[in-house]
C-alpha cells in the first residue's frame, strides 16, 4: 500500500473503531491525542474508566496484530500516563488498554486488556 493510501485506510479504520465504541455506549474522549511521549489513536470513557485504544489495520486481523511492537506499547504507556495527569484521579484512574484490529473487509476485532503495565 502506498503511504497516502495506508494513511487514509488507517483514518477510516480509526473512524470505524470509534463508531464501534460509541455504539456500545462508550464516549470517545479524544482521537489521535498527542502528548510529549507520542500519540494515542483513540481514548474512550466507560463511566469513570479511561480506555486507551491502539488501532491496527491490515488485510487480516493476524497481519494487523503483527504490526504491534514493544516500542509502541511503551510509547502508549508513557502517553497514557501523560493523559492521566489531566484526570481528576490522576494515575489512580481506572484504565484499560485495548487493541482494535480491522481487516481488509472492515471487520473489527477488539482485544480488551491487550496489555497491562
Amino acid at each position: 500500500m502506498t503511504g497516502a493510501r495506508s494513511y487514509h485506510a488507517g483514518l477510516a479504520a480509526e473512524d470505524q473503531v470509534a463508531q464501534h465504541y460509541a455504539r456500545s455506549g462508550r464516549a470517545i474522549a479524544a482521537r489521535r491525542w498527542r502528548g510529549e511521549a507520542g500519540e494515542i489513536d483513540l481514548i474512550a470513557r466507560d463511566g469513570a474508566m479511561v480506555i486507551f485504544i491502539e488501532v491496527k489495520q491490515s488485510g487480516s486481523h493476524a497481519r494487523a496484530a503483527e504490526h504491534l511492537t514493544q516500542h509502541q506499547f511503551a510509547r502508549i504507556y508513557n502517553a497514557a500516563a501523560e493523559f492521566l495527569g489531566g484526570e481528576p484521579a490522576g494515575e489512580l484512574t481506572e484504565v484499560r488498554f485495548d487493541v482494535a484490529l480491522v481487516d481488509g473487509t472492515g471487520r473489527i476485532e477488539i482485544i480488551e486488556n491487550a496489555y497491562t503495565a
